[in-house]
C-alpha cells in the first residue's frame, strides 16, 4: 500500500468513525465508564442538608461562615486498545477482513473516548508485541493511531498470542485502564493473564469472526494455507467429516474463550465480518 493510499484510507475510516462516535456513541461511552473518583472543584456556602464532613474548615473560619467543599467526578480515563494484527485477521469473505473490522473498531473507540477527554493508548500484537504507543490525548495522536490501524504489518508470522498482549498490559500500564481487546482469539492459553488483567483494569474483549471460520463451505478439492503457520494443503471440503472437524475446531476455540472471560469477570462481544458492529456496541453500553 502505497502512502497516498494509506492517507486516503486513514481519512475515509476518519470520517466514517468520527461521525459514529460522535452522533451514537459518545453519550453511551459516557455512562458506561465511569471516572476513578471525585476531584476537589471549589468552595460555596453551606446550605441546610450539605454532609457537615465536607465543611472547608480553614475557609469557615476565614469568612466567621461555614463553606463547603464541592467535588465533581473525575472523567478523565486512560484507555487501551490491544489489537491484534497477526496474519489470520488477513482473512474475509464477506464484507470486509477481519483486519479492516478491527481497525474501524479500533477507530471508533478511539473517537469516543477523546470526545470524552481520554488518554488513548494502543499495544499491536501478533504472537510478539509489535508496536506499543503509550496513552495519549488529542487529534493528532488519534490520526496516527488510525495510521497504524490501517498500516502496520506484522514482523513476526508466528500465531497469535493475546497472553503477550496482556501480560505487556499487566507489566506496562499501573494505573486502571478501560482495556478492548480486539482479535480472533485463535491462541490458547491466555485464561491466567486475562483474570491478571481483569483484577487491575476494566476488559472487554471483542471476537471479530468470519462466517467461514465458523463452517467450512462445500466446494470441493481446493487448497488451502494456514495464515499464521504458511503452511500450504489440500482439503477436500466436500467431505463431511472434515467439515466436521473443522467447526469442531471453531467451537472448541470458541467455548475457551467464552469461560476464560466469564471466569476472569471480563466482558466479551462477538462481531462477525459481515455484522453491523454499531448495533453490537451499543446494546453493550446500553445495558451496562
Amino acid at each position: 500500500m502505497t502512502t497516498a493510499e494509506i492517507l486516503k484510507k486513514v481519512r475515509r475510516i476518519e470520517i466514517k468513525t468520527k461521525g459514529l462516535s460522535n452522533h451514537i456513541f459518545a453519550g453511551e461511552y459516557h455512562s458506561t465508564f465511569k471516572g476513578r473518583g471525585m476531584s476537589f472543584s471549589e468552595v460555596r456556602e453551606y446550605l441546610p442538608g450539605d454532609d457537615v464532613k465536607f465543611i472547608d474548615w480553614n475557609v469557615t473560619a476565614r469568612f466567621s461562615h461555614p463553606y463547603v467543599k464541592v467535588f465533581e467526578e473525575e472523567r478523565e480515563l486512560i484507555v487501551m486498545l490491544l489489537v491484534d494484527i497477526s496474519s489470520s485477521s488477513l482473512f474475509g469473505t464477506q464484507k470486509q477482513l477481519k483486519r479492516d473490522l478491527i481497525t474501524e473498531l479500533g477507530a471508533v473507540l478511539s473517537f469516543s473516548a477523546t470526545t470524552n477527554n481520554d488518554k488513548v493508548g494502543v499495544i499491536f500484537f501478533s504472537d510478539k508485541v509489535e508496536k506499543y504507543i503509550p496513552p495519549k490525548k488529542g487529534k493528532s495522536h488519534i490520526l496516527r493511531i488510525i495510521r497504524e490501524l490501517v498500516a502496520l504489518e506484522p514482523k513476526h508470522t508466528g500465531d497469535t498470542d493475546v497472553r503477550v498482549a496482556l501480560e505487556f498490559l499487566n507489566n506496562v500500564l499501573k494505573k486502571r485502564t478501560i482495556t478492548f481487546v480486539l482479535s480472533d482469539f485463535v491462541s490458547r492459553p491466555y485464561d491466567h493473564a486475562l483474570q491478571l488483567a481483569a483484577r487491575k483494569h476494566d476488559v472487554l474483549g471483542i471476537h471479530v469472526y468470519d462466517k467461514y471460520d465458523k463452517e467450512l463451505p462445500s466446494a470441493g478439492l481446493v487448497q488451502v494455507q494456514d495464515a499464521e503457520t504458511g503452511e500450504a494443503f489440500w482439503l477436500d471440503t466436500d467431505n463431511k467429516a472434515v467439515r466436521t472437524d473443522y467447526a469442531k475446531g471453531y467451537e472448541e476455540r470458541n467455548k475457551y474463550c467464552v469461560q476464560a472471560f466469564r471466569k476472569s469477570g471480563a466482558a466479551l462481544l462477538h462481531v462477525r465480518t459481515d455484522e453491523d458492529y454499531v448495533k453490537v456496541l451499543q446494546g453493550y453500553f446500553m445495558s451496562r
